[in-house]
């Protein structure tokens, strides 16, 4: 069973939906106990990063995330809960993230062409680099998928396993062991997303 962790951020329905699309057990909770039993973890958002590490902290949620990621447990953050695996943020400020992906969050304005638009929105195709992902085991290279966002994942090159084009290269995915990021939205992005999902859901020896 995939436990979706509901924090009071994120678009929790359409992922729901989009993991009973490809026959995965879903459910949305903010229980740690049905976290703790749960075979996979994903850890959504959207919105501005300190409200939302305020919100997880509040709910001591944070903790279990990195009990269950500790304990060799799938997890995978999903746009704004990826930014939230990361050791900060300066989205607004600075704050501190989960630690989970070493790195930190900042503004795609610092380093893309000035006429581009913000925040990225739209279709942009993956490249996997030299060496596949697991997670992108059912994609074959140039699929697209959907962004939202306005900040990317810098000072991560030892976890990144995808980028887009937007002007210049950026973080799409990372991941450090069990733990992994999705700076696009698997569940907005057509048959490329459920098919990363269900490889997502294919790991740790469980099919959930």
């Amino acid at each position: 069973m995939v436990a979706i962790i509901d924090y009071g951020v994120g678009n929790l329905f359409s992922l729901s939906s989009s993991l009973a699309a490809i026959g995965a057990e879903a459910q949305i909770t903010a229980d740690p106990d049905v976290i703790r039993a749960a075979s996979h973890v994903i850890l959504p958002g959207v919105g501005a990063f300190g409200d939302a590490a305020a919100k997880l902290r509040l709910s001591g949620l944070d903790k279990i995330v990195l009990e269950e990621a500790d304990k060799g447990k799938p997890v995978m953050g999903i746009c704004l809960g990826m930014q939230l695996l990361f050791e900060k943020s300066f989205e607004y400020g600075e704050h501190a993230g989960l630690s989970l992906i070493k790195g930190e969050i900042r503004p795609i304005a610092d380093v893309i062409p000035e006429d581009l638009k913000i925040p990225h929105i739209g279709w942009n195709a993956l490249s996997f680099g030299k060496k596949k992902h697991p997670l992108f085991k059912y994609l074959v290279e140039g699929e697209c998928v959907y962004f939202v966002h306005s900040y990317y994942g810098a000072e991560c090159e030892e976890s990144v396993i995808a980028t887009a084009e937007y002007g210049v290269p950026l973080t799409a995915a990372v991941a450090n062991g069990n733990v992994m990021g999705c700076q696009f939205h698997p569940e907005k992005s057509g048959s490329a997303g459920l098919s990363i999902l269900r490889a997502f859901c294919e790991m740790g020896g469980t099919v959930c």
